[in-house]
């Protein structure tokens, strides 16, 4: 099965010129307090720009993927 990034790159359509096709650029961050002390990222978002235009869009992939809590764990210990 592919992943939420996949699909983007594969199915995105520009809203400014139509264009079909995408770069997808990934981006961790985290949020206030203790995540921000620890370093935890637990905030994942997905860029996706239009090869044609450069227009971008962001997405969540928390919501597009799902919840994932073992991937924010991995995530911590490893310092991805």
């Amino acid at each position: 099965m592919a992943n939420a990034t996949q699909i983007l790159a594969e199915k995105f359509v520009c809203s400014r010129c139509d264009h079909h096709g995408a770069h997808v650029e990934k981006l961790a961050m985290s949020g206030t307090g203790l995540s921000r002390l620890f370093e935890i990222q637990p905030h994942r978002y997905a860029f996706v720009s239009c090869t044609n235009c450069g227009f971008t869009e962001v997405y969540n992939l928390r919501t597009l993927e799902g919840n994932d809590n073992l991937g924010t764990f991995i995530d911590i210990l490893f310092a991805d």
